[in-house]
């Protein structure tokens, strides 16, 4: 069986790139749902929402970031994916994460309190992406993960 054809993926946040290099797949979180690209790709631009990108260097090589919103391009065997934040699944601290989760979470009750006027859609987001980062840390199913997110369990 041949190899894949390769094309240019960038993975770039505001602190820098997260990632560069060639891949043969790029799975990113689109807004509408997951938009899989290979070499050849057509044309594209779209909205990132959080989630798992995954960047398959290699059929047997893939890395997976938990990535935060932004946008994506596709043009001339090159991707690039402008997000607010980008961390590898090897990089991801579980602590932190459920941290941001749970402040989030709190944050969400104040706007639906009306004690807070924070924006609902970025505290949504960043609840996304703290989810994110307990699925992929714990190398599970997002939907198993955010079922019991929302059952109320707790990442040990």
């Amino acid at each position: 069986m041949s190899a894949r054809r390769r094309f240019d993926v960038s993975i770039v946040t505001p602190d820098g790139s997260a990632f560069e290099g060639d891949a043969e797949m790029l799975i990113v979180p689109g807004a509408a749902g997951e938009i899989g690209v290979l070499a050849r790709h057509a044309p594209l631009v779209a909205t990132l929402k959080s989630g798992s990108t995954r960047i398959h260097v290699r059929s047997d090589d893939v890395l997976e970031l938990a990535t935060g919103p932004g946008f994506f391009t596709v043009q001339f065997d090159r991707a690039i994916a402008l997000v607010d934040h980008a961390v590898k699944a090897s990089e991801i601290d579980r602590d932190d994460a459920q941290r941001q989760l749970d402040e989030a979470r709190e944050e969400l009750e104040r706007i639906e309190a009306g004690d807070s006027t924070g924006d609902r859609w970025v505290v949504e987001q960043r609840l996304i992406h703290a989810e994110t980062l307990l699925e992929i840390a714990s190398g599970g199913d997002i939907r198993e993960v955010r079922a019991k997110l929302s059952a109320g369990e707790r990442h040990a």
